[in-house]
Order: structure tokens, then C-alpha cells, then sequence
């Protein structure tokens, strides 16, 4: 044990590439950095501290009009910039100048402490307090000044004085509540930084944990007194599977709110020593280092005691035990709240190759430590586990080697020989082999012995099998196994489990992730919760993008007994972002493609995607070959990029594009040829021809070109000047790689005229770079809201977390995975593309959960599997809103049948509001459903739909079909239609209720029924007169005739000597009669039936008046 000293400021990056991302940042002016060379403001005095009634005063001066404000910045613990004073006026003078002095007055939750008369309060970790003044005319730009104010701790805030005393009832509710108010938990010395294995790749990615001060007064003042003269313990426990690959890394670390090394460092050498460095009360680092190996591949509890300036280190594994001492010259410096630990790496140093295990912090220092490794069983498995690898690769080995010098005796070589499971007995007792395969040895791995057995002709041949090639055909045979020919579903048989298990042993972590998800799901198998966290912290330690994601997921949401801790989900998917930007760079490798959102259920995404491979592209090879400029363009970045269900054909893409390019006449085709051409992809590099294109792309109004020639400025003409030129002009129009360009120049302190760095102007930058989608920007931005580190900036992880995870959804490899599986799904093979989605799906990718669930209820592989995948989707922080209207209406269906638990319904109202929120037209249907039934809508939805809590059920209805009626959403427009009727039946009753409360209407209405009774009593009178009158008619007609006939009767009679009278018929008169009754109701009827067209059209009339 020997004194060493290190350097304490921590490692900056290990280079800063200035790349061609993808990025906007707001205007350089509203930084500050383009300030007027006329304006002036400064503090003339200024408070030192938050004190409500202090005065600021300021000295000034303008070149024409302009704005001067005054505000007040709080930065909280789940806030950041929180404005607490605000107060701006204007000098209209030209030139004018002088003082003005401004009075503070801040809000009582920053001043005083909770009680009765301040329910509210704000625990600031941070006061800025800033002026500016602001040339809106003459010379656009800003100018601002800061100081910062120092805070009041919330324990040591007065109680706000009551400005009046309160009613008996009030003081009477405070007294019952107080006892209902939750109480702040019990303050302990004990914390627990990690109960919960950490997987470390042995690079730089951590799990950042920030200790808050103590909220007790008198703890508080005990804890800053001990900052120089510490009292501390930490207990942590590892597995290492490898020593360090570079010189030091880190076990534990501790960096201050500057991002320099504070006590205590323990790191680990090349060799298995461990170092140990501390930050002195006298400002100077020194360190030890204890020559003691550590062991690898087993489980060691380090427990570190500080008391003033002598440390103590205790090592324990297999029941050994090693005590090391040391005495610093001076007290060690421990104020544990000053910036944050970490557990493992980050960009500074690496961390070590293995696991981190419980992990425990005792503030004021401990007699004795108690910290059992746990949780129960996994950290053990996990050791099982690797033992297990060890010795399967030690067959593998021996197997080789023997099958090599034809020792063994086998179908293949007569000479060489094999265990009882592989030959008969007969043939095993014949030869003497070079090693002893025991009857447990050859019954423990036979699967696996029968898998080398075909493998041995290879083996003749290559004299050794490549592990590559052996892990693929473990997990391909693996796979093939779980799928039986006949039967549906899957089933992990003994075969399937023990070559999967086998390939990851070999470094195939799809397998692990894959046996993860059977253990933790019990799909094909019953659930085994352990086996399945000891394959994912497997195949996160393997360092594979896939399970790094599902590790991280599984933390985000707290699912499948990974506790929810965004600190180490954070850990893991800065790794994977990591991963992917340096995958972005390489998108042009044939295995990795922008990911296709298309869902196997929306039979429409199918059809589309597959007349774009065929008849559009058939199309755009017609159009191209004609010279259509734009058709060239597409055509070329579907084959470069392999777009569209098309295969990258690189060659073919080229090609098109420059023809598109040199046409001359669009400057993003001109872009991105240029930058082909500098980066020789696909094409010989030529930088000549590149930045001409630029050039002239630019001049006709292309922002990326500008965004090109400042990366070739800087990068290849090393003239930072011109490039931060070119970056400013496209970041100011819109360009998010410009903003993360400028940002690198402010983080790596090469911007021009500032020599030094920048952090807090390259933050901005990058936070509003990764708003617009810039995936560099978003993995510099969380770094910054994951650790609270830079001044003004809250710890965020949840935020940042959520920022990679976009990220790390866009991945290359990952995409590559879904088009394999949605090809699988093309070609009829379910079950290969049902794998594959699975991958995804563990991820947290939502499009793939969905998919899954589908497959699950496609291939009935039960219930469980279709709804846990579709309870995941629907986790997402942007679900798709047929995952939450499925989910909806599962759990409406299991409550109206049971309706035994409300909080089913209030899930599933939830669940409608969210697919509402998100545009659909059928969630908006159902929560008008569930609203006509008298549930009430969240404070979200209502929002949504602009109506309150006070409004009448009608027009609560009415707001939401009307809504939904106005955007068809992402369901398109046949989803409307049922909206459209339900809300043309809500305006239809509004409309008579409110016409039924009109006297005039009621008359209307009511002239108009007794009109509709006149017209159906008249017109069946009408109807029978009319018989009548064709009946008389008739007799008219047939007594004329009888009289025609008496008459030459008589005449006859006459000539023969006959003399007689005919009777007299009077037919006229009953024919008038009729005439008279008919006309009578004729016009009675035309009358009422006017008079009721009348009042129907009136009426008609005002109910469109009410409908609208």
C-alpha cells in the first residue's frame, strides 16, 4: 500500500465531433449573444439574497426606445426558471440613460414556511436575479445582466404572520385535517443508493443518486458542521467479470456541482487493485492504493468508514475477510449534498464489467454495517448463472480439441469417441478417451453434446467452430424448437431451453432477451420471475441494444419485478443513445433501416405499403427515366435508404440522386448529394463538386446547405469563424444541426471570441435542438437533466429518460427488426415474425407491443399474452389510440359484467379520454356514451373539450360530438359518422326543448296539429262524397236511359193503338246536392292543408333557427 496522487478535474470527452445532426436552436439573440452596441445596464445595487421589500436598483442606457424588465428565477427541485417577479416598462426618449430603481416583492410560498395561513410553498434550490434591456427598432438584440440570490432554507423560514384572524369553521377543518395531512417519513442516518442489480458494461454509464439536505433543523446543522470532519460509511457489493480494460475505472464516485472530484473515488486498476482518492479540507487530492487483487466471478461486499481523516476498507468474498487503514494528512471534505454520486461510469471515467448490488449510505457513519445481499436469490442466480457459461465453454473447448486429435469415436471419424448419450455402450467402452466424461456430466448437457455431435465434420474441416457462427445456430435451432409442426403456439421444450440458454452463455443475448421474456411472461412455459431478470441483467451486461432497451424500459414503467427507478433506466438507455448516434452514422449498412410504423391490424397500412413497393415505384422508374426531377429524388432515397418494403440498392440510389442534383433546380436534392459526395458514400469524395452544390443550394434558400458548409468550414478548412458563421444563419432559420453544432462550440470552448466553455448557453442549445427531433441533441441535453449538475438546471431524470428513449426507437438495428418480422408476417410465417416483434416489443416500442397482441390473439396463444402486450402500449408515454380504446373496452366488458369495483370504470374512462386527447373520433363517441350514462370527464378532458363541471349533461354532449365531428382524427373519416348522428339527435331535442318553451311556438305548433287533424278528417269525407257522386252519376245515367227507352216504348205503343203514361224521375236534384258537399269539403280541406304547410314550414323554420 503505497500513497499515489491523481489528477481531480474529471475527463472531458474523449472527442467532440461537430457532425452533420439534425437540429434547430432559437436565435443567438435571446442567449445574449447578439447584443446592441448603443444599450447598457448594470446593477447599481442589488440585494444579496431573497428578502421580500428589497430594492434593486438600476443604471441604464438606450440608443433609441426600448424595454428594460426586472425578474426573479427559481429553480426547484421539479422545476427550472420558475418566475417568482416580473416587471418590464418602456423609455421612449432617444439616448435615454439613467437609474431606475424597482422594488421586489416575492410571493409568500418563497418566504415563509407551511402552515395555516401558507399552504403552499416552494422549496428553491436556486434564485437568479436578472435585468435586461431590449432595442425593439433600432438595434435588434438583448442585453441582460444576473446575479444570484442566496435562499433561505425551508426549515429556517418564519411562520407567515396572519393578516387576519380566521372563521371558527376554517381553524376548525385546519384541526381536523392536520391529523390527515401526510407526515414527512422518518429522517434515517441509512440510505439506500441501489437494492437493485445493476448491469455495467465496463464503459462509461452509471446510476447518478443525489442526497437532499435533511429536513430537520438541528440534523441539518449537524450534518453541515461534519462536511469538514465527516463521519460516513458506504456498503456496496460487486461482481466482477473482468478487471479493467484501460488503467482506472470506477467503482463509486462522488463529482461536486463544478463536475470535479469530491471524496470519496474508489476506482479499480488493470490489475485488481483498488484505489482510493479523497478531496482534502486543505484543497489538495490524495490517494492510495491497495494491492489486493480482487477475485472475479464472485460476489464482494466492499464497506468503506470514514472518520475524520483516517479510511478504513473492508473486503469480504468466500468467507475471506481483508481490513486495509489509512490516515490522510488533513480531514477528508464530504458535503454529500454538492453535486451527486455515481454508481459505475460516466463520460468522465468507465465504469467496471459486472454487477453492482445493494449499495447502502450511512450519513453519519455507522458501528456496524448490515447489508445482505439481495433481493432474495437474484444476485446468486446470476453468479449460477456464469458458472454455468464457464463450464460450457470449457466442453466446448475440450470437445474441439478431442474431435481434433481423433481421440474419440464417432459416425463421422472412426477414430474419436463420444459419452453414453451420443454412442451406444458398446461403443463407448471400446477407447480410452483423454478425459473422463462423468454419467452426471454426459445427463446434465446431452442437448448440447448431440448439437456438437453435428457440428464435428465442421470442425474436421475448420480445425475450431467461430463462436459467432456457433451462438447464431444455437439460438436458430433454439428457436426452431420452441415452434412445433401441427400445434399452435409456442412451447419451451428441454431442447429449446437448453440451446437458448447455451447461445447465451455464448454472447447471443437475443436469446437471453428472448428466454427473459418467456420466464417473465409465461408464454410456452410457467412463470419464473427470477430466471427471467437473470437473463435480462445477462444480456444488458452482454451490451446489446435490445436487452440495454428492455432493461431500461422494464425500470421506466417498474414492471416484471424491476423496481421503477429512473436513475438506472437512465443508466441503461444512455448507453443504447450512445449506440445509436454512432449507428446514425452508419445507416447505410444493409442491416439497419428507418423504422416502418405500420400495425398488422390496420389492413389499409398493408395495402398501401405494398402498392408503394410495386405500382408507385413501377411509376416513379417510368417518371425518372422521362427526367422528372422530383421522381428522381424519391426514387433515389427509397433505394439508398431502403424505403418502402425495398431492398438498399446504394448503387442504384446514387445514381438517381445525382441526376436529380444536377438538374440545378431543388436544393435539397442538391443537399443531399453534396453530402454524399463529402462523405464518399456510395460515390468517390469530392469536396469541390460538394461545396459548389452547397453553395448554390444555398443561395436558393436551403438551410441545410448552410448547415453543410459550416461542418466543411470547420471540420475540413479547420476556419471555425466562417463555420460558427454559417451555423448562427441556419440555426437561426430553423435548423436543429445548427443549434447542436453551436453547441458543441460553447461545450468545448472553441467558439470564436469566447475562448472559454459554455455550458449553460450549449445546454439551450442542445435542449432546443432535441425538441425539434435531434437525436445528438437529446443524448447532451439529458446528460444535463439527469444528473441537476449545471447551475439553473433541476435534476430531471424521468424527462431525460424519456428524451433517449425517442432516441433509442429510432435505432437502425431496431428498425431492421421490424422490417425482418413484418416481411415473416408477409411471406404467412407468423411465428418467425411473432419472435421477431417480440424482440421490439420488449424494448418498449409501442407499434411492436401492439403487433404482438395481435399476433397473440391471430395465433391464440391466450389471453395473457394478448392483453399484457396491450397493457404495455398502452403504457407508453404516446400509445396509439386502438391499444386504448381495446384496453377500454376489456375492462368496460369485465366491469358491466361483474360491477363490483368502480376503479375499473374510472380506468376506463381514463383510457377513452386518453384516445380522445389523442384526435380519435371513436374515443370521443365512447366518453359521449359514458357521459349520457352521468359519468363525469377528467379535469383532462374537459380541458380537451372546453366545458366544466357545471355545465348541463346536453351541451357536455354536444361540445364533444362536436369535436369529434370536426377532426376525423387518425381513424379517418367513416370513424365520424357516428358522431355526426348522435350529434344531430343532441341538437334535435335542444332545439324542442327550447321551442317547447315558446308560447307563440306552442300555438305554432299546435295551429299546426289542428290543421293536420282538419286535413285527415276531410280527406277520407272527401273520398266518400266523391263515390257518392259517381254514384249518382251513374243513376243519372241509367234513368236517362230508361226514359229513352219508355219513350220509344211509348211510341211503339202508340203505333199500337196502346196508349199510356211513363213514370216521372227527378235525377237532378241529388247530383246538386253532392256537388255542394263536395266543393264545401274541398275547400275546407285545401284551407287546413294550407294552413298546415304553413305552420309546418314555420315550424321547420325555427327549429333550423335553434339548430344553428
Amino acid at each position: 500500500m503505497h500513497s499515489m496522487w491523481f489528477l481531480r478535474r474529471g475527463f472531458t470527452s474523449a472527442s467532440v465531433i461537430m457532425g452533420l445532426c439534425v437540429l434547430q436552436v432559437a436565435s443567438a439573440s435571446s442567449l445574449g449573444a447578439d447584443s446592441s452596441p448603443h444599450a447598457f445596464i448594470a446593477f447599481a445595487s442589488a440585494p444579496d439574497k431573497v428578502l421580500d421589500g428589497s430594492a434593486v436598483l438600476l443604471r441604464y442606457q438606450c440608443s433609441g426606445p426600448c424595454q428594460l424588465g426586472v425578474r426573479v428565477l427559481a429553480t426547484t427541485l421539479q422545476e427550472t426558471d420558475l418566475v417568482i417577479f416580473r416587471r418590464k416598462w418602456l423609455v421612449r426618449a432617444p439616448w435615454g440613460n439613467g437609474t431606475h430603481r424597482v422594488p421586489l416583492r416575492f410571493p409568500p410560498s418563497t418566504l415563509y414556511r407551511p402552515g395555516l395561513h401558507n399552504r403552499e410553498v416552494l422549496e428553491m434550490v436556486n434564485v437568479t436575479l436578472q435585468a435586461w434591456v431590449d432595442h425593439k427598432d433600432v438595434h435588434p438584440g438583448v442585453v441582460t445582466v444576473s446575479k444570484q440570490l442566496q435562499i433561505t432554507p425551508l426549515w429556517a423560514r418564519p411562520i407567515k404572520p396572519p393578516t387576519e384572524c380566521p372563521s371558527w369553521p376554517s381553524k376548525l377543518m385546519w384541526q381536523i385535517n392536520t391529523s390527515r395531512l401526510s407526515r414527512c417519513r422518518r429522517e434515517t442516518a441509512e440510505m439506500d443508493l441501489l437494492e437493485f442489480p445493476f448491469a455495467s458494461t465496463g464503459e462509461g454509464f452509471g446510476v447518478v443518486r443525489r442526497v437532499r439536505p435533511v429536513m430537520d433543523g438541528d440534523l441539518e446543522r449537524l450534518r453541515r458542521r461534519a462536511v469538514s470532519n465527516p463521519r460516513a460509511a458506504f456498503s456496496m457489493w460487486i461482481y466482477l467479470t473482468q478487471w479493467c480494460q484501460v488503467k482506472q475505472c470506477a467503482i463509486f464516485h462522488h463529482l461536486n456541482s463544478e463536475r470535479v472530484y469530491e471524496s470519496p473515488l474508489i476506482q479499480l486498476t488493470d490489475t485488481g487493485d483498488i484505489i482510493i482518492q479523497a478531496h482534502l479540507t486543505d484543497g489538495v487530492d490524495e490517494a492510495f492504493r491497495l494491492n489486493r487483487a480482487l477475485p472475479l466471478w464472485t460476489w464482494i461486499r466492499l464497506d468503506f468508514f470514514i472518520q475524520g481523516a483516517k479510511v478504513q476498507l473492508a473486503m469480504a468474498w468466500g468467507g475471506r475477510i481483508s481490513v486495509s487503514s489509512y490516515r490522510f494528512h488533513r480531514n477528508l471534505y464530504l458535503d454529500d449534498t454538492d453535486g451527486h454520486f455515481v454508481i459505475g461510469g460516466t463520460r468522465y471515467v468507465r465504469g467496471i464489467h459486472g454487477y453492482f448490488g445493494p449499495f447502502k449510505y450511512y450519513r453519519f457513519g455507522a458501528k456496524k454495517i448490515h447489508n445482505d445481499l439481495s433481493p432474495k436469490g437474484l444476485p446468486l442466480g446470476l453468479s449460477e448463472f456464469h458458472t454455468q457459461c464457464k463450464e460450457l465453454q470449457n466442453i466446448t473447448n475440450t470437445y474441439q480439441q478431442e474431435v481434433t486429435a481423433s481421440h474419440f469415436l464417432s459416425p463421422i471419424n472412426k477414430d474419436v469417441c463420444t459419452g453414453f448419450f451420443v454412442k451406444t455402450w458398446s461403443q463407448f467402452s471400446r477407447k480410452t478417451c483423454m478425459r473422463t466424461w462423468s454419467w452426471e456430466w454426459q445427463t446434465k448437457h446431452y442437448i448440447f453434446l448431440n448439437f456438437l455431435r453435428t457440428k464435428e465434420e465442421l470442425i474436421l474441416k475448420a480445425g475450431n467452430l467461430s463462436l459467432r457462427n456457433l451462438r447464431s445456430d444455437l439460438f436458430e435451432e433454439g428457436v426452431e424448437a420452441m415452434f412445433t409442426e401441427g400445434l399452435v403456439g409456442i412451447r419451451m421444450t428441454e431442447k429449446s431451453r437448453a440451446l437458448l440458454h447455451t447461445a447465451s452463455c455464448f454472447g447471443n443475448h437475443k436469446a437471453s432477451l428472448l428466454l427473459a421474456t418467456l420466464h417473465l411472461s409465461g408464454l410456452g412455459h410457467s412463470l419464473d420471475r427470477q430466471k427471467g431478470l437473470i437473463y435480462s441483467l445477462t444480456g444488458a451486461l452482454g451490451d446489446d441494444r435490445f436487452a440495454l432497451m428492455h432493461a431500461g424500459y422494464k425500470h421506466t414503467q417498474g414492471l416484471d419485478g424491476f423496481p421503477k427507478d429512473f436513475d438506472m433506466s437512465y443508466g441503461y438507455y444512455s448507453n443504447v443513445g450512445q449506440q445509436s448516434l454512432i449507428d446514425m452514422g452508419k445507416k447505410d449498412q444493409s442491416k439497419q433501416y428507418t423504422p416502418e410504423h405500420i400495425y398488422l391490424w390496420r389492413r389499409e397500412d398493408l395495402a398501401q405499403r405494398e402498392v408503394a413497393r410495386t405500382d408507385l415505384m413501377e411509376f416513379l422508374r417510368y417518371q425518372a427515366s422521362r427526367g422528372d426531377m422530383e421522381s428522381q429524388k424519391q426514387l433515389g432515397a427509397m433505394l439508398y435508404w431502403g424505403q418502402n418494403g425495398l431492398s438498399k440498392d446504394r448503387a442504384s440510389g446514387v445514381q438517381w440522386l445525382e441526376q436529380s442534383a444536377l438538374q440545378m433546380k431543388d436544393p435539397a436534392a442538391m443537399y443531399d448529394y453534396s453530402i454524399l459526395l463529402m462523405k464518399g458514400q456510395g460515390v468517390k469524395r469530392n469536396y469541390t463538386k460538394a461545396v459548389d452544390l452547397l453553395k448554390k443550394a444555398a443561395e436558393m434558400g436551403s438551410i441545410n446547405a448552410l448547415n453543410g458548409l459550416g461542418w466543411y468550414h470547420g471540420i475540413i478548412l479547420n476556419d471555425h469563424k466562417s463555420a460558427v458563421k454559417y451555423f448562427e444563419q441556419a440555426a437561426f432559420n430553423g435548423s436543429e444541426d445548427g443549434m447542436f453544432n453551436l453547441g458543441i462550440y460553447h461545450l468545448s470552448g472553441t467558439f470564436p471570441g469566447q475562448p472559454q466553455r459554455n455550458e449553460t448557453a450549449a445546454f439551450l442549445l442542445f435542449l432546443n435542438a432535441s425538441e425539434l427531433g435531434h437525436a445528438g441533441g437529446s443524448v447532451e441535453a439529458a446528460h444535463y437533466l439527469s444528473t441537476g449538475g449545471l447551475q439553473g438546471v433541476s435534476q430531471a431524470a424521468e424527462r431525460a429518460v424519456r428524451m433517449l428513449k425517442k432516441v433509442c426507437e429510432r435505432n437502425g438495428h431496431l428498425g431492421f427488426m421490424i422490417r425482418e418480422a413484418l416481411v415473416a408476417y408477409l411471406q404467412g410465417s407468423w411465428n418467425e415474425a411473432f419472435v421477431k416483434y417480440v424482440f421490439a416489443a420488449e424494448t418498449g416500442l409501442g407499434l411492436a407491443q401492439s403487433n404482438v397482441a395481435h399476433l397473440c390473439e391471430e395465433l391464440s396463444l391466450g389471453d395473457d399474452c394478448q392483453w399484457r402486450y396491450q397493457n404495455y402500449s398502452i403504457l407508453n408515454y404516446d400509445p396509439h389510440p386502438s391499444a386504448l380504446l381495446k384496453m377500454g373496452d376489456f375492462l368496460l366488458d369485465s366491469w358491466s359484467r361483474q360491477q363490483d369495483s368502480l376503479s375499473d370504470l374510472v380506468r376506463v374512462v381514463s383510457l377513452y379520454s386518453r384516445a380522445a386527447l389523442l384526435g380519435s373520433p371513436q374515443g370521443m363517441f365512447n366518453l359521449f356514451m359514458l357521459v349520457q350514462r352521468g359519468h363525469s370527464l377528467p379535469s383532462s378532458a374537459q380541458d380537451f373539450f372546453n366545458v366544466s363541471s357545471h355545465e348541463e349533461l346536453h351541451v357536455v354532449m354536444e361540445k364533444i360530438l362536436t369535436r369529434c365531428v370536426d377532426g376525423a382524427g387518425v381513424e379517418g373519416e367513416e370513424a365520424v359518422a357516428p358522431c355526426a348522428l348522435a350529434l344531430l339527435r343532441v341538437q334535435m331535442g335542444r332545439a324542442l326543448r327550447s321551442m317547447s318553451q315558446s308560447a307563440p311556438l306552442q300555438a305554432l305548433v299546435w295551429a299546426g296539429f289542428l290543421s293536420l287533424c282538419v286535413v285527415i278528417v276531410t280527406a277520407p269525407l272527401r273520398m266518400c262524397l266523391e263515390q257518392r257522386r259517381r254514384g249518382g252519376l251513374v243513376v243519372t245515367q241509367r234513368a236517362r236511359t230508361s226514359s229513352g227507352s219508355q219513350d220509344d216504348i211509348n211510341i211503339n205503343t202508340e203505333q199500337n193503338g196502346i196508349v199510356g203514361e211513363a213514370p216521372y224521375i227527378p235525377a237532378g236534384r241529388p247530383r246538386i246536392s253532392v256537388q255542394n258537399e263536395e266543393h264545401w269539403l274541398s275547400r275546407t280541406g285545401d284551407l287546413a292543408l294550407t294552413l298546415g304547410g304553413v305552420c309546418l314550414c314555420a315550424f321547420w323554420t325555427a327549429l333550423l333557427y335553434h339548430l344553428f
